[in-house]
């Protein structure tokens, strides 16, 4: 089959949404592992049995409760070249989270050394040895609920999990930051991936999706509070 004339294909666990000669990108779905669990397959496997597109190479992952865009190589050479431009931060990736917390405040950037915590979780620091760090703008959806749109420049485990919790406002609905009792509330962990740009091959590539999981997401006040981050590249991110 012509896959990119089949775009955009629908799946379970995920949606395709571009297939280039060096990539392909994807909209991973909530709930569903980077990394074969078990006898569970992997993203990339599953991908691969899909579209039967040969070996697919994971660049990049998200946490399991993340959902939203991943790129994956369609070969080892293209996946040391897209590896090697998140690690030079060639690649500027959104990220959209909800929280049903009041943040200690509601734009800045979020910097500090992260450690190991309890029961899998990380804390943030107050030294400045290898940072975590991270911008971001918040906007209000309805009372009890705020709306942000998160840009990492480093890619810590749970940075961006860690960094809303350090603000006093964890994402709405994960359990291992919120607290059980408040997320056990929610349908999902709100937080997605939201837009990803770089250059490869000089070529200029830029990708955005919304998320479609969660009734928040899904609300028409969340749509309507994000309209002006559409482009989040050409806003003015704030420095503190």
């Amino acid at each position: 089959m012509n896959l990119k004339n089949d775009l955009p294909a629908i799946y379970s666990d995920f949606s395709v949404l571009d297939i280039q000669d060096e990539f392909v990108v994807i909209s991973k779905a909530a709930g569903v592992d980077v990394h074969r669990d078990g006898d569970n397959p992997g993203i990339a496997e599953k991908v691969e049995q899909a579209l039967n597109t040969g070996k697919l190479y994971l660049v990049h992952r998200l946490d399991k409760v993340t959902s939203g865009l991943m790129l994956l190589a369609r070969s080892a050479e293209s996946c040391d070249a897209l590896a090697r431009l998140f690690r030079e931060k060639q690649i500027q990736k959104y990220y959209l989270a909800l929280s049903d917390s009041k943040p200690g405040k509601k734009q800045g950037r979020i910097v500090g050394d992260m450690a190991r915590s309890r029961r899998g979780s990380w804390k943030l620091l107050k030294s400045r040895e290898n940072p975590a760090i991270t911008q971001f703008f918040s906007a209000s959806v309805i009372p009890g609920i705020r709306a942000f749109l998160l840009k990492p420049h480093t890619g810590k485990t749970h940075q961006l999990r860690v960094a809303m919790k350090s603000l006093g406002a964890p994402v709405a609905g994960d359990h291992l930051y919120a607290g059980t009792d408040k997320a056990s509330q929610l349908d999902r962990v709100y937080l997605h991936a939201f837009c990803i740009s770089f250059v490869l091959c000089n070529q200029n590539y830029r990708y955005s999706v919304l998320p479609d999981q969660g009734a928040l997401f899904c609300s028409d006040e969340f749509r309507t509070a994000i309209l002006p981050w559409q482009s989040p590249e050409r806003l003015d991110w704030p420095g503190k």
